[in-house]
């Protein structure tokens, strides 16, 4: 008998909390959770070739409906052999609906209950976007994973707003289910309610009930302080299935994602390892380097002695050359290193995980990074 194309499976949990060593299976290959997914919104993550991402350590990447709907469009992604051929990436790739352009585009969107209504950011042409034609769009790209369309709202926002979306949400999510026809496609749900705890419980048992492939945690990391973040965590990761993937969208500070990952959380995504790394930021266990900061003119160290990526068999004198003189190299090095850093943390994280270690190394990390960390999930 043939396996499924996706599958869920739990390896371990750690004894002392909630962090959870499992693999996610897909068509096209499997996962390592926990991990890291690099953005790569219109089919390239940037500065870096497919073969620079992979040499990273990620095992899957995301792509934007919004996005590669309007430039190049998904008839001209198929018509090129889908996301996965037109990139030139393999593994497993998820896209997102559009949902958070509801929010990081409000001035150019008009919602209502049928859908959203886009100018383009590009060249003010209208862009419709309901629950419908955002699975449709994405099973032209042929992405693995497909989010549901969702509504995105600031942080803070007041109480029936918040309970609106929430609502818009499950009954959009619900209109995605139905209107699914690719079969080597999974769905996640979305759980959203805002900062609201019980919202947030409600929203995330309303969405488990539904055949999703897995569920994720969306509307974070919009305003709210990291206290306020780890504590809607807290409250809705227990609810969510414990045979689902769990993500938790657009989060990714170092510290965030540990402080997740100890509350149940599988799965994240994040532009800032590649958009710092283009402005001259770079990760380590000791915290961030600025690489232009006159401190590296010298320093004939590289990033960190023990990281394989490009960047570190050069010195952080050159580096810092490479950003000063204007060299695109540089950005393309610093954003290989911190993506690999990424992956080597998400790396550690499963070893520590399988090891019943994982609040050990999550307290050796926040040390090194300087963090006085939240007293609760211990």
């Amino acid at each position: 008998m043939n396996s499924p194309p996706f599958r869920f499976e739990r390896l371990h949990q750690d004894a002392h909390c909630a962090a959870r060593r499992s693999v996610f299976h897909t068509p096209h290959g499997s996962v390592q959770l926990p991990t890291f997914m690099p953005v790569g919104t219109l089919g390239t993550v940037k500065g870096l070739t497919i073969d620079s991402v992979r040499a990273t350590g990620a095992e899957m990447i995301l792509g934007n409906t919004y996005h590669l709907a309007l430039r190049p469009g998904e008839r001209v992604v198929a018509e090129l052999g889908g996301l996965h051929e037109f990139s030139g990436w393999q593994g497993p790739i998820l896209t997102d609906s559009g949902g958070f352009q509801l929010f990081s585009l409000a001035q150019l969107t008009k919602i209502r209950e049928e859908g959203a209504e886009f100018r383009s950011h590009i060249d003010g042409s209208t862009l419709q976007l309901s629950p419908e034609r955002a699975i449709e769009i994405q099973e032209a790209l042929g992405s693995d994973v497909a989010m549901v369309l969702d509504h995105v709202i600031e942080l803070p926002s007041d109480t029936d707003a918040i309970r609106d979306a929430t609502e818009r949400t499950i009954r959009w999510a619900a209109r995605c289910l139905a209107s699914a026809t690719r079969p080597s496609q999974t769905q996640f749900g979305i759980v959203q309610g805002g900062l609201d705890p019980a919202l947030r419980v409600a929203c995330a048992e309303r969405l488990s009930d539904m055949p999703f492939g897995g569920l994720a945690i969306g509307g974070l990391s919009v305003g709210e302080t990291p206290a306020e973040m780890y504590q809607i965590i807290e409250v809705t990761a227990p609810v969510l299935p414990e045979d689902k993937p769990r993500y938790l969208m657009g989060v990714g500070r170092p510290q965030d994602l540990l402080e997740a990952i100890r509350r149940g959380i599988d799965m994240f995504d994040c532009v800032m390892p590649t958009r710092n790394g283009r402005n001259a930021l770079a990760f380590t266990d000791q915290g961030p380097l600025r690489m232009r900061n006159q401190i590296h003119t010298h320093d004939k160290r590289p990033i960190d002695e023990n990281c394989p990526c490009p960047a570190c068999r050069h010195s952080r004198g050159y580096i810092r050359h490479l950003f000063r003189a204007e060299e695109m190299l540089g950005p393309i090095l610093v954003s290989a290193h911190n993506l690999t850093y990424y992956a080597r943390l998400m790396a550690d994280a499963r070893a520590a995980i399988e090891a019943d270690h994982f609040t050990d190394f999550f307290h050796e990390r926040m040390r090194g990074w300087g963090e006085i960390h939240s007293p609760s999930a211990n």
